[in-house]
């Protein structure tokens, strides 16, 4: 028997009983028209919800938005930094208004929490990526931020999960297990500027690989005919635009042209800004990576305890 029918059974089972005299009230017309106006309301209920459509919930189509934005910004990667970095941004500061829309309208669930949370870390890695071909030599380090954010996450919502129930969110963390994640979680002002900083960091360096000679020293290297073949993503001047595009008039070649007249200064500062607090969600990362860890190993031993008792 579905939960439906035993609730609507439910009702009616009231409805009679009110009805009822041998209840030890006198039923009279007032209160059977009122019972049957609340039977006839929670049936309303109950078929509205079971309408729902949770594909559909309002932050769940923002979240939609922000794939398409984020598939946009990666098409425009390579070589249009500005449409990038304008598709890229706003598609992190969508990420703030999805929560706000699912407390107004009451539509938190578990896929758009998860939905949300791997939009983020695909968004993120695939922009570490870029920066792992623009700068090889960086490439572990840049490898490794990609591998601590996904493990981090991971973990965190696993554990959660698994060991705080289904119905539980990974944002509500107990602080007697970490002070610094509760703080996180908890304080929605923290967990934005953590967030927007660690991105806006990783946008400046994409940024300076189109505009830094002294990150990218070959923007002001002249490329030789061998060279011409080998399009290297990052360094704009590498090759030619001619040597990509038919037209020189094309939208392709007028974009990359700008690129190589990009302004580093703006570029600097916004790393500059970011880099703390980037190095801080970094740390956070660490450290929910690692209480996850713990409160696993935790179940794992508490259920190797009852198999023992059996």
């Amino acid at each position: 028997m579905s939960a439906r029918t035993r609730r609507q059974k439910a009702a009616l089972a009231a409805e009679e009983s009110e009805d009822s005299p041998s209840n030890g009230s006198v039923s009279t017309p007032s209160k059977r028209a009122s019972s049957k106006k609340r039977a006839r309301s929670a049936a309303r209920e109950e078929s509205k919800e079971s309408k729902e459509n949770v594909f559909l919930f309002t932050p769940n189509l923002i979240g939609y938005s922000r794939v398409v934005l984020t598939f946009a910004s990666l098409y425009y990667m390579p070589l249009h930094p500005r449409t990038c970095s304008f598709l890229y941004t706003v598609s992190c500061l969508l990420d703030g208004l999805d929560g706000y829309a699912a407390r107004y309208f009451n539509q938190s669930t578990t896929f758009g929490a998860v939905l949300d949370m791997v939009t983020d870390r695909c968004t993120t890695a695939c922009l570490l990526v870029f920066l792992s071909s623009a700068w090889p030599r960086w490439a572990i380090l840049f490898q490794g931020l990609i591998s601590l954010d996904m493990a981090s996450h991971y973990m965190h919502m696993y554990a959660t999960l698994s060991m705080g129930g289904s119905g539980q969110s990974h944002k509500k963390v107990d602080p007697s297990r970490s002070w610094i994640m509760y703080q996180y979680y908890t304080s929605k002002l923290v967990l934005f500027i953590c967030c927007t900083a660690n991105e806006a960091f990783f946008i400046g360096l994409y940024l300076l690989s189109f505009s830094s000679p002294t990150l990218s020293p070959s923007l002001l290297q002249p490329v030789s005919d061998s060279q011409l073949s080998s399009a290297q993503p990052g360094n704009p001047a590498h090759p030619e635009p001619a040597s990509l595009f038919a037209s020189p008039w094309s939208a392709g070649a007028l974009e990359m042209a700008r690129a190589n007249k990009l302004e580093s200064t703006w570029p600097w500062i916004i790393t500059g800004i970011s880099f703390p607090i980037m190095a801080f969600k970094q740390f956070v990362n660490i450290v929910q990576m690692v209480n996850a860890s713990k409160w696993l190993a935790e179940g794992d031993i508490a259920a190797r305890r009852a198999n023992r008792k059996k």
